[in-house]
């Protein structure tokens, strides 16, 4: 019985701990010294060593997928974080066929109105129902699971060449706003591609 009231004693103050950890590092963060520049004086800042380091990292492109068929799990959890598909960005040839596995329950794949190219068939699963799709449209797709979405669990399909990247980039910045979690998400696989 000890055992069991330790851990739970023993978590909660690791919590309360990291809490104050966490608010200290935010308050960090957010504040920055300021000076006052006379009209015509240069203003020597220094960009801290962490935005440094993120501005220099290169992101990683995914290659053409081999092969006519592909499979993408729907997932509550995987290397990606929590509620994702995987992988959440792939790209295949037009007419490469995609089967999307409902591998945890409770997920589907939808299309995403805007986010798709011209003329390209939308589809929508059911959920916990696997689905596959056959691509014969060149541009770059988005698909969410609805029940997730506030997670923003989106994945992106690229088919051939990116012909509607600019589109969808200017409809992702606005559909951004339904994500409550990983709000950065969707931007970070479409510069992926």
């Amino acid at each position: 019985m000890k055992k069991l009231f330790f851990l739970p004693l023993v978590f909660l103050t690791t919590l309360a701990f990291a809490g104050k950890k966490y608010e200290e590092q935010v308050i960090e963060r957010i504040t920055c010294p300021t000076q006052k520049c006379e009209d015509g004086e240069s203003l020597d800042i220094e960009i801290p060593s962490m935005m440094e380091e993120t501005a220099s990292e290169a992101v990683e492109k995914v290659q053409l997928s081999e092969g006519s068929e592909h499979i993408v799990k729907m997932l509550n959890s995987g290397d990606g974080g929590q509620m994702i598909f995987e992988p959440a960005v792939i790209k295949v040839s037009v007419g490469d066929t995609i089967h999307f596995k409902a591998t945890d329950a409770a997920h589907n794949s939808v299309s995403i109105d805007g986010m798709i190219p011209a003329g390209a068939a939308s589809w929508a699963s059911q959920l916990s129902q696997d689905i596959s799709i056959t691509l014969d449209t060149e541009g770059v797709y988005v698909y969410q699971c609805d029940p997730h979405v506030i997670m923003a669990m989106v994945g992106v399909i690229q088919v051939g060449e990116a012909v509607n990247m600019e589109e969808v980039k200017n409809a992702a910045s606005s559909y951004g706003s339904n994500f409550l979690m990983n709000t950065d998400r969707l931007q970070n696989y479409l510069n992926q591609l």
